[in-house]
């Protein structure tokens, strides 16, 4: 009837998107407006290790063709920046050609297309536990059936994978996503040993491995880890089940909106038809500054920087939770990336605080971080929580950590609190 308001039950919506549900990291976003809010919560890179005047000068330069970077552009990307990422992914030990390459609007839009191409709904689709929120958002709109693995201090346990593989109490895998390396939200790295392992299950059992590679850059102590994708050169027929996304967002600007896919070319060249229906190209103006960025050699000198401070961040946040909270939390420590994962211990009575009922107390001492719940697609483990290190400046880190301590002593006894099962969640 003509006047009448709208509401949900007047439309058709597709399945998925009959009740959906948005993210829970950007939910906590407007807190940021907040006078005197420090937060720990979205994974943003620091804006004032943005590299203003390198990019300032590529974007000139990039303009010196108005036309190209105002005018539509490939699909696939401009060929100059495909040009420059292919020397990018060879100095990360990853040789790959034009055709298995397609620049995409952040790496999370590669995903998307990963997904239209290759998931249809009830498939089963793999993910390390906990995972990347925006990802099980994106799996569960494609009706994927998500089957969730377990990690430790060193990523995926590719031992149980086997376990369930060869057990054949799943149907066959379509894709497996992994972010092996300082894992969101963990901050783990998946060992080199784990990496061939996991690759030899791919030919065997003949699924995608989608590798999810947004912070490998940013290693700051420990030993570099070569790639999935560059260790399938020693896996017979295992390139030919990876998909490697990649990213300039957290080591250079997410503003710009680069990200890549590297894929087999049927998959690849499916991505980019995908795509045409999608945007018909991501913003030429932005990858040709990316191209500049890069040809110059300015991500190169730019990175130390980066991973430096982040290395001293980490290591801030790591010392005040030590010192300001003791033995109520256990965390492992990343050696790069952008997040700690942490989770609260249990009292004297066997319980612990719910960290979703300890974020609220939080928010009320001024400081938000995200709690684990978010990134569980299946048994929830309430005490987890993730705390990002990269946006705050250290005297905020030292600050926000003593905020949680009081928002954590001020618990009263009444608080929302649950006792662990037998299983440990």
């Amino acid at each position: 009837m003509p006047g009448l308001p709208a509401n949900d039950n007047m439309y058709e919506f597709t399945a998925p998107f009959q009740n959906p549900s948005g993210s829970p990291i950007r939910e906590l976003f407007k807190y940021l407006a907040e006078p005197g809010m420090i937060s720990f919560a979205g994974g943003y890179p620091a804006s004032d290790l943005f590299d203003v005047e390198g990019l300032q000068q590529a974007a000139a330069r990039a303009y010196q063709d108005a036309n190209l970077c105002l005018q539509y552009g490939p699909t696939d990307g401009l060929p100059r920046l495909k040009h420059e990422l292919v020397n990018l992914m060879t100095r990360r030990g990853v040789s790959c050609s034009p055709n298995e390459m397609l620049v995409t609007t952040g790496s999370q839009q590669g995903l998307d297309l990963l997904l239209r191409v290759l998931v249809n709904p009830g498939d089963v689709v793999l993910t390390e536990q906990p995972a990347y929120p925006a990802t099980l958002q994106a799996l569960r709109l494609q009706q994927a059936n998500i089957v969730s693995l377990p990690v430790d201090a060193h990523g995926l346990d590719v031992d149980y994978l086997a376990t369930l593989l060869a057990s054949g109490t799943i149907a066959r895998p379509k894709l497996l996503y992994t972010v092996p390396t300082f894992a969101n939200p963990t901050g783990a790295t998946i060992t080199r040993e784990r990496r061939i392992a996991l690759l030899k299950l791919a030919v065997q059992y003949q699924f995608v491995i989608v590798e999810d590679d947004p912070y490998g850059d940013l290693r700051f102590s420990g030993d570099a880890v070569p790639s999935i994708l560059s260790l399938a050169a020693q896996v017979d027929g295992s390139r030919d089940w990876v998909v490697h996304f990649a990213s300039l967002s957290k080591i250079v600007a997410p503003g710009l909106r680069v990200g890549w896919t590297i894929a087999p070319a049927e998959i690849a060249r499916r991505c980019v038809i995908a795509k045409q229906t999608v945007d018909l190209c991501s913003t030429p103006w932005t990858q040709a500054i990316a191209a500049e960025y890069l040809a110059d050699g300015a991500l190169e000198r730019h990175l130390p920087r980066i991973t430096a401070m982040y290395g001293r961040k980490c290591e801030a946040l790591s010392d005040a939770l030590h010192s300001e909270l003791g033995g109520a939390l256990e965390f492992h420590r990343p050696e790069g990336g952008m997040f700690v994962w942490a989770r609260l211990n249990e009292n004297d009575s066997g319980s612990v605080i719910d960290a979703s009922a300890l974020l609220q107390r939080a928010i009320e001492n001024k400081v938000i971080f995200v709690p684990g719940k978010a990134f569980f697609a299946d048994k929830v483990d309430a005490a987890s929580l993730r705390l990002s290190f990269a946006a705050p400046g250290i005297a905020d880190i030292e600050e926000g950590v003593r905020r949680l301590k009081r928002a954590y002593g001020a618990w009263p006894d009444t608080g929302r609190t649950y006792t662990r099962n037998t299983d440990g969640r």
